[in-house]
């Protein structure tokens, strides 16, 4: 037994002096491995007579018992010295300064569309949105816009290669297409507007080749011209939020109405200002006109029986007008310094009871 208690000193000497996890494993494979030193002992039970096997294989199991319990113990310790040095290396130090947090702002554009999608809502006009990329049909055809006309060459539109069956698709010009497309889903009375991206070949101070337009459509079996013209005051007055707006509209041609008007509002340049609303100026910022009844009969409407007025303006252009933005090219530039100055809060959504820029 003198040899048995001196192996198993050793045994637990080696638990004991192992430097870490693998170490320990290694050593448990040695002892109670199944080829190990203590495992191989009590291989020998089954050899011996019954009075060995009551004296021996207590002491045994009791070494087993006891190597079992320092293993345990002693990769416990281990684990804890792992975490330790690992809390230790990881370690943050919570008495430093935070760091600041980046400001986030509503671009103008967004903020612009919310602000129309108030105005116009207010009026009881709902949102219709459908696909940047369009066909000949929804974006021309339809639209009353005949085939030599200057907006369907390559300098103006944005096409993409032409299909087996001689069909091009292209990058919409307007909104215009989601008038049609309202017409055919829903029918009349309709009164919609369409915000959105459109996309031309032109880029300077005041053009980029993908820019935002909003389109307005009603149609009913009474609408006229005055309803227009009223439509449209309001929604000046609300959107540059002036009391009292000069504007006047001035005969112009489109393809998809007739008749057709060009609206101006009044204004007044002065060392470098621009002011909305008063002074004896004038600066166009929307077209507009009665709905073209071939564009009702490409919707499937009936002109005999329901007419109607759209109008559209430049959403980039308005928030230029409004909050005095030079270059329209800076809008896409992604400048977080040029949105901090021009941003918006992003809770304050633009309602007309609560101020639609405050």
């Amino acid at each position: 037994m003198s040899d048995l208690e001196a192996q198993t000193r050793e045994m637990l000497q080696a638990v004991s002096d192992a430097a870490d996890l693998a170490a320990l494993e290694a050593v448990r494979i040695a002892v109670l491995g199944k080829k190990g030193t203590l495992t191989e002992l009590m291989k020998g039970l089954g050899a011996m007579s019954v009075e060995e096997r009551k004296i021996k294989g207590p002491v045994l199991n009791g070494a087993r018992d006891q190597l079992t319990a320092a293993i345990a113990a002693r990769a416990q310790a281990l684990n804890a010295t792992a975490l330790n040095a690992r809390l230790a290396q990881e370690r943050i130090d919570v008495t430093l300064p935070a760091r600041p947090e980046m400001r986030g702002a509503i671009h103008p554009v967004s903020q612009v569309i919310d602000e129309v999608i108030a105005i116009f809502g207010d009026m009881g006009f709902s949102v219709a949105e459908g696909p940047d990329i369009e066909s000949d049909f929804y974006n021309f055809t339809a639209l009353n816009i005949p085939p030599e006309h200057p907006a369907r060459q390559m300098h103006d539109t944005f096409y993409f290669n032409e299909k087996p069956g001689g069909e091009r698709l292209l990058l919409r010009t307007h909104t215009s297409p989601v008038q049609i497309r309202s017409m055919e889903k829903s029918g009349p009375p309709l009164r919609i507007i369409a915000p959105g991206r459109t996309y031309r070949c032109d880029s300077d101070m005041t053009h980029t080749p993908m820019f935002h337009q909003v389109e307005g459509l009603v149609i009913d079996e009474t609408a006229h011209m005055g309803h227009l013209k009223g439509c449209l005051i309001e929604f000046c007055k609300a959107f540059f939020e002036v009391d009292n707006v000069r504007m006047r509209f001035r005969p112009s041609h489109f393809p998809f109405t007739e008749p057709s008007a060009e609206v101006d509002i009044g204004c007044r340049r002065r060392g470098g200002e621009l002011r909305i609303g008063e002074g004896e100026d004038w600066l166009e910022i929307l077209g507009c006109g009665m709905v073209h009844p071939k564009v009702l009969r490409h919707g499937g409407i009936d002109p005999d029986k329901y007419q109607g007025f759209a109008f559209g303006m430049g959403i980039d252009r308005l928030a230029m007008l409004k909050y005095g933005i030079p270059d329209l090219r800076d809008f896409f530039e992604a400048d977080l310094r040029w949105l901090r100055h021009y941003g918006f809060a992003p809770l304050d959504i633009p309602s007309l009871p609560g101020g639609l820029s405050r």
